[in-house]
């Protein structure tokens, strides 16, 4: 097993432990303010330090991360449940109008940044968790919709392929019957790195005022209230922008090893 997905996966899970373990348990409730406390180094008491309002980092890093996932699983879901039916109707009726239509479509989300987009759609419908999950969602559409097409692509060709068609199987039949399972290996390694940049595009969101509101706690509102105390409380800054690091650091090599595990072609060139 490749060590990149050993670590990746540890670090994946340290942090999705935390958000689960959020739900029944952390060590301050961060609804409460202890001005008394504030900007408090690391500690016995604190073992990360306090922030600016005296809530406990430890505390807000772990209800930050159920967000954060919560919100890159949630749009990293829109994007496959949408884009990947497309993506099998498009290489189905390959060369077709209908064809033609969803991948212009998926040109014209391209065009566009992805945070710009995000940005337009929060700024247009307002901020919250539930807009940041739509917009980030609705980039991930073209970019499973185009994955999916180019790889079924290469399947259409193939002798199984031919067989099940002459068999009276219809082309949605053979999509799913025989097209999906045998691309689901780039779906779920397209989904840890989309899953990724869904993290840094809430934190993003989030840091500009238009993702999650207080109260929910959120890796990229903490960045940006700690952005004035940097030069006197960088703990404060430090410990949201590691937790952005080391989640999508995790992901990105969880998702190279699930390349090197799943895909035929690699597997084969290592024996």
């Amino acid at each position: 097993m490749p060590r990149s997905l050993i670590f990746g996966a540890i670090l994946s899970l340290v942090f999705l432990g935390a958000a689960l373990l959020s739900f029944v348990w952390t060590p301050y409730n961060i609804e409460l303010l202890d001005i008394p406390s504030r900007l408090q180094t690391p500690s016995e008491t604190h073992w990360l330090g306090t922030d600016q309002l005296g809530r406990d980092i430890v505390s807000m890093l772990m209800m930050g991360a159920r967000t954060s996932i919560a919100v890159a699983l949630l749009a990293v879901g829109i994007g496959m449940g949408l884009g990947v039916p497309l993506g099998l109707v498009a290489a189905a009726r390959r060369g077709s109008l209908l064809d033609e239509v969803i991948m212009r479509g998926n040109d014209l989300i391209f065009a566009f940044p992805s945070l710009v987009i995000a940005i337009l759609i929060t700024a247009v419908f307002g901020a919250s968790a539930v807009n940041a999950i739509i917009a980030i969602g609705i980039f991930n559409v073209p970019v499973f919709a185009r994955l999916t097409r180019g790889a079924a692509l290469s399947f259409w060709s193939r002798d199984f392929i031919l067989a099940a068609r002459v068999s009276g199987k219809s082309p949605a039949r053979i999509s799913v019957e025989h097209i999906l399972p045998n691309i689901g290996n780039l779906m779920i390694v397209q989904g840890t790195i989309q899953f990724s940049l869904g993290i840094l595009a809430e934190a993003a969101l989030s840091y500009i005022g238009l993702g999650a509101q207080p109260p929910t706690a959120s890796w990229g509102r903490m960045l940006a209230d700690a952005q004035t105390l940097a030069s006197i409380a960088p703990h404060v800054a430090l410990m949201p922008g590691l937790a952005i690091v080391f989640m999508v650091l995790g992901l990105n090599l969880m998702g190279d090893g699930l390349r090197d595990v799943l895909d035929p072609r690699i597997r084969r060139g290592r024996t």
